[in-house]
Order: structure tokens, then sequence, then C-alpha cells
């Protein structure tokens, strides 16, 4: 059997806290696949616990808003990509880093951070910045159902970007910076993607994505090019990832 659930012919894909033998589901989970997907008993769908382990089940029976299921294999584990991704952003306004994170979900990345900067338009604070992040982790939910992921990315913020500093494996996306193909693969196995607002990196945020890595094989971050035009901060997030994901391989463990 394949091991990525993506991959496994399944009208479905879903997440449970435990993948069980027997399963109902009767919670959003439950209503979303009985009347908005409308599957139907004898139907094959995949669930996954977010964490890289998934299972084939069988649609056994349906009521409104409640699926019941049965296990048609054992778990399996979904191999890990590398290097790891992560993406961090600076905030944008309205419903933009909504749709960044549902792409950035369906490219692949392990992680997300939403970055407050000097001369981002939007503040997030307190129980905004709490409230915000629940939706984003719920929309990164949905997007990985959609995709039929196993993992959840991590979404994590708000952060200063100055947090950042001698991280290793900083990338930073850069009009003036390097190009794809002269990008190595990091010593410590993870690539984080920076994207700061359209207005750029004040000087003390420029200075401290500029600090050498906590590695002695850690020079410093990389300059990425996107492109030669300025882009808004939600497309460079998902251009980036693009790109980096092509870059990506399974791990195999040994």
């Amino acid at each position: 059997m394949t091991r990525f659930a993506a991959l496994y012919p399944a009208t479905a894909h879903t997440f449970l806290p435990a993948l069980d033998d027997d399963v109902t589901l009767d919670d959003e989970a439950g209503h979303h696949l009985s009347r908005v997907r409308r599957v139907r008993a004898g139907e094959t769908l995949t669930a996954a616990d977010g964490d890289g382990r998934w299972r084939p089940y069988a649609v056994v029976s349906v009521r409104s808003g409640a699926v019941d299921l049965h296990a048609q294999g054992a778990p399996v584990v979904e191999p890990p990509l590398e290097p790891r991704l992560v993406v961090a952003f600076a905030l944008t306004k309205g419903t933009k880093p909504d749709l960044a994170v549902q792409k950035l979900t369906e490219l692949g990345v392990d992680g997300v951070t939403l970055l407050s900067t000097r001369r981002s338009v939007r503040r997030w604070g307190g129980s905004r910045a709490d409230v915000a992040v629940a939706r984003l982790r719920r929309i990164a939910r949905e997007a990985a159902a959609q995709c039929r992921r196993a993992r959840l990315p991590e979404i994590d913020g708000v952060l200063p970007v100055t947090e950042l500093r001698g991280r290793p494996g900083l990338v930073v996306a850069d009009p003036a910076g390097e190009e794809l193909e002269r990008l190595h693969v990091p010593p410590g196995g993870e690539w984080v993607l920076v994207v700061g607002p359209e207005g750029g990196f004040d000087p003390d945020e420029a200075a401290a994505l500029t600090s050498p890595g906590q590695s002695e094989d850690d020079e410093g971050p990389t300059r990425l090019r996107l492109g030669l035009h300025v882009l808004r901060a939600e497309t460079a997030a998902i251009a980036g990832a693009a790109v980096l994901a092509t870059r990506r391989a399974i791990r195999e463990d040994p």
C-alpha cells in the first residue's frame, strides 16, 4: 500500500484524535462528510492523526451529521519530507493571511510563523492574536484534509522578526538575492523562509536577520530571489514555498 494518504484511492480525507478500528464522527468533521461531501455507505476514506499516521476506513453508515467508520488496514506512517520547511511571513491586511496559510498547507510546509514587523500595516496583540491564530489553525486543518496530508503544519505567532536572530537555515526573500539553483540544503535540515512586509524590514530587523546561525557550519541567512518585481507578502510566501518544495525529498529511514 502507498505510504501517502493522498495517493490512496479514497472519496475523502479527515483527521481523528486516534486511529481506532471503529470510529463514529458526530462532530464538525461528521457534519462535513455527511452533509457537504455526502459520503455514502460502502465508500472508502482515509483518516490521519495529524502527526503522520493515517489509515483507510470503510464508511459503514451515514446519518444526519454523523458517519460510522471501520478500519480497512493497519495504520501507515507517511514519511516526512526533508529538509523541513517553515515559512515566516509578515502580517498582512484582511483575509490575506488566511489565503497564505491555506496555500502553504497545500504546498506541504511543516510550519507557518506569523511575524510582527515595524512596517507591518496590520497589528495583532493579546486575545486578538490568540483568536486569529486559532482561526488559521482551523484553515490549515481544512486545507490539509482537502489535499490529504497526514501531517498538520504547526501555526505559530505572532512573533517579532528579531526572534529569528541566529536561527539556522534562514532563507530571506530578497529581489537582489541568489538564484534557487545556488541554494544549499541547510546543515540543520530545515529551511526557514522569511518574508517581510512590502515596505521591507527596518534596519534593526534587517540586522537581526544577518546574524550567523548557531552552528559553526551555518554562515548566516541566504538571500533568495523570487523574481524581479516586488511581491506582496502573501504572494512571496506562497511563491517561495513553491520553489523550495521542488528541492525537497522523501526522507528514507535507514
